[in-house]
């Protein structure tokens, strides 16, 4: 007969939970193992990136924007009063002389002026004229009363002389000499005040002439604006050059001060850059420049530096030097480079499509079997337009990817193919 056996059972359940326990737990290291295995490298195709070897040497600073040729002078035609356009006779693109007529106005009103200013400088004249012989009258009787005053004093004197003869004789008596004498004194004393108020009257003569002379000169000079509108309304060029602009049309009114035409010369250009303001701040004046019209290269310096910063960039004016290229003209498109520095020996690399001056970033440099590359932190220093300086982080011969890594940011390393 079969005896129980206690035992048996329970060895068995034990080594059921121990294999259980030890499955488990090969489970758990595979799981944790698994979790902190790092992602397989990503392959890229090495055509599609841009790879770049690690130099030292000398490095031209140079930054680049994108600008207009504009004319150095421009003339700015407005109009001098409010008229209505009566003709347009030239367009935009002709040459013209500083007396070529560009626009022809109207306006009955400065017509009018002109002629009332007129009428009033005749006016005005004929009012000098009349007050200069009222004068002249005045004068001539202030004369003829001196000259009548002089002719008593004289016979006064004499008269005076005679008594103190007969006087002197006993023929006359004391008090008929004093009589002449006193009164020869009295027409001598009036003599002098006529003729210092002759004097006088001459002087206020002037002045009242030369207050109509003046009232002359303000009607003219009145009438000299009056004319010069109406003259301005034959628009005219002013200066030799091409038309850049006519902003009127017939018939249309214009007001004073309106801009109407533009004219510069075509052959006296400038070229207006605009420079990224992280790129700008290095920019001095008279430093060298070069101005791409994709027919030829203009060298240039730096003339003028717009001390604002309108929409993320700085309008920097450069004086062309050489020879304008056929084709050259107001408002073509051209790409400008400034030099800034030459730096003499400095570690240079390509720029790469992220990297801006004095910053760290974080670039692939290629492994030594050239397949892979790893993630590298670099600091760069002084940037140009297609190299930048390497501070720290890179060594002389080394390789890097300088392509946009945004695909790979979850990656240290990638693999190329």
């Amino acid at each position: 007969m079969d005896i129980p056996r206690p035992q048996a059972g329970r060895r068995k359940l034990i080594r059921r939970v121990a294999f259980l326990a030890v499955t488990i737990a090969i489970i758990l290291a595979i799981t944790l193992g698994l979790s902190r295995l790092k992602p397989a490298a990503p392959e890229v195709e090495r055509s599609t990136v841009w790879i770049d070897t690690v130099k030292r040497g000398p490095m031209l600073r140079q930054v680049r924007g994108l600008g207009t040729l504009v004319p150095e002078e421009v003339l700015w035609i407005p109009a001098v009063t409010d008229a209505r356009v009566v003709s347009v006779l030239v367009k935009p693109g002709a040459a013209v002389k500083p007396d070529t007529l560009l626009l022809v106005l109207s306006d009955p009103q400065v017509e009018l002026a002109v002629v009332d200013a007129e009428y009033q400088v005749k006016g005005a004249e004929a009012q000098l004229i009349a007050r200069r012989v009222q004068l002249q009258n005045q004068r001539l009787i202030q004369e003829g009363e001196v000259a009548r005053v002089q002719s008593e004093h004289t016979q006064a004197k004499l008269k005076a002389d005679r008594d103190a003869a007969l006087f002197k004789e006993g023929l006359l008596p004391e008090i008929d000499v004093k009589l002449s004498t006193t009164t020869a004194n009295e027409l001598g004393n009036r003599l002098k005040l006529d003729r210092e108020r002759l004097a006088i009257e001459a002087e206020s003569t002037e002045a009242l002439l030369s207050f109509e002379r003046a009232q002359i000169e303000k009607v003219k000079a009145l009438w000299k604006v009056k004319r010069d509108q109406l003259d301005a309304l034959k628009v005219r060029a002013g200066a030799a050059g091409v038309v850049q602009q006519v902003s009127v049309e017939v018939g249309q009114r214009v007001t004073a001060g309106m801009i109407m035409a533009k004219v510069a010369q075509p052959e006296r250009l400038k070229a207006e850059l605009k420079i990224p303001e992280t790129q700008a701040k290095d920019i001095q004046l008279d430093q060298p420049a070069q101005i791409d019209t994709r027919n030829g290269v203009i060298a240039g310096r730096v003339s003028r530096i717009d001390p604002a910063v309108r929409e993320g960039s700085v309008v920097v004016d450069v004086k062309l030097e050489g020879r304008l290229p056929q084709g050259a003209r107001p408002d073509l498109s051209v790409d400008g480079t400034v030099e800034l520095e030459n730096l003499k020996d400095v570690l240079h690399v390509g720029r790469p499509a992220i990297g801006q001056s004095d910053t760290a970033i974080s670039l692939f440099r290629l492994e030594p079997d050239g397949k892979h590359a790893s993630r590298a932190q670099v600091r760069l220093g002084r940037a140009s337009v297609g190299l930048i300086e390497v501070v720290e982080g890179l060594k002389l011969g080394d390789q890097v990817i300088l392509s946009d890594s945004t695909n790979w940011a979850s990656y240290d390393r990638i693999r190329l193919n």
